[in-house]
């Protein structure tokens, strides 16, 4: 399986690949967004994740700073829900193998 990456300059110019985790349309916004890693921990051991408003249409499309807390909000809310997914999952899988 390909993964789907891009990459951006740093604030240092380095080059830095990010794991694009997924995307999509907000109804409530209207706009696009992409949620990505690079894949670097916090101090609590937590991977980082960015959010970013882009143009799936423009393959030069810039990535553009997400300005709103409704908008923060909305990814939060996805990225919460699937957090729940991922851990039920993960709790079924565990449950059954015993």
């Amino acid at each position: 399986m390909k993964k789907n990456t891009f990459s951006m300059l740093d604030e240092n110019g380095v080059e830095v690949v990010y794991d694009v985790l997924f995307t999509f349309e907000s109804d409530e916004t209207g706009k696009n967004y992409i949620v990505y890693t690079d894949n670097t921990r916090d101090e609590k051991g937590n991977i980082e994740v960015y959010a970013s408003i882009y143009d799936p249409e423009d393959p030069q499309s810039r990535l553009e700073a997400i300005k709103t807390e409704k908008e923060w909000k909305v990814i939060e809310t996805i990225l919460e829900t699937l957090q729940e997914e991922v851990r039920k999952k993960r709790e079924n899988e565990e449950n059954n193998e015993q």
